[in-house]
């Protein structure tokens, strides 16, 4: 029954991704994850074999490896690359989801630098990206965020390297001024992108599921069963709350005396 258990509990790993609601992954975080900083990391560098070959094996694997619906990942690239990083002549095209969902939020990401000189000066700016995170950055570390300490003080340097590490740097500025309407149909396709992903994931999850219910079925059943007592794994219901956010496996055990 050890082994049982264990594949149930799998089950259970595999499922509750699948109901993670990606409101969640849009709401801003308490502390920024390090993945837009000044060096974004580019996450276009899975070999072009690896997706297909993997929905031939799962159908729906595939799609979750891709992250994305191709097509809204087509359209949001051009409408981030064509219009809102095009005045800042980007050398890069792709680079990590959360990096895209921050320019659905933010109509500008703000100079990196603001002084032109050797030293970094972040710009004060909260309605950029790079003016909210140095914010943070000043309310995390000064003990009075509208008044900073010496610049040489280890307050004022952990600061620095706070932002350093979550700012978007000067190949990854962004700017929607002047192109409302741009930014209105990237936002959509962002979303529909997330959507997309929610449900590969949740397709993926079930489909798992039931490869790993059907192994303990055939483990139950040639181990425990036995002439007048048969066991069997009688019936697998699904469930949703209301809001689809949240997939459970119920499964009904049937023991013949």
């Amino acid at each position: 029954m050890i082994r049982t258990a264990t594949l149930l509990a799998t089950v259970w790993s595999v499922l509750a991704p699948a109901g993670a609601n990606s409101q969640d992954r849009l709401a801003p975080p308490a502390e920024p994850a390090p993945l837009v900083t000044a060096a974004v990391r580019d996450t276009a560098n899975t070999p072009p074999w690896i997706r297909p070959m993997s929905s031939a094996l799962l159908p729906g694997s595939g799609q979750l490896l891709a992250g994305h619906d191709p097509r809204e990942r087509d359209r949001y690239l051009d409408l981030a690359f064509g219009v809102a990083r095009a005045p800042f002549a980007p050398a890069a095209r792709d680079t990590a989801f959360e990096y895209f969902e921050q320019m659905e939020k933010f109509v500008e990401s703000g100079a990196f630098d603001t002084d032109p000189g050797p030293a970094l000066v972040p710009p004060t700016d909260i309605r950029t990206f790079n003016g909210s995170i140095w914010e943070l950055a000043r309310r995390t570390f000064f003990e009075d965020p509208d008044v900073p300490p010496d610049p040489q003080s280890p307050e004022f340097q952990r600061a620095l390297a706070f932002y350093r590490e979550r700012a978007v740097g000067p190949n990854f500025q962004w700017s929607w001024r002047n192109a409302g309407l741009e930014q209105d149909l990237f936002q959509q396709s962002i979303q529909k992108s997330d959507d997309a992903l929610r449900q590969a994931r949740q397709h993926l999850g079930l489909l798992l599921a039931n490869h790993l219910i059907s192994a303990v079925d055939a483990f139950v059943s040639n181990r425990l069963s036995g002439p007048g007592r048969p066991i069997e794994l009688r019936s697998l219901v699904w469930t949703q709350d209301p809001s689809g956010r949240d997939v459970r496996a119920m499964v009904g055990v049937r023991i013949g005396i």
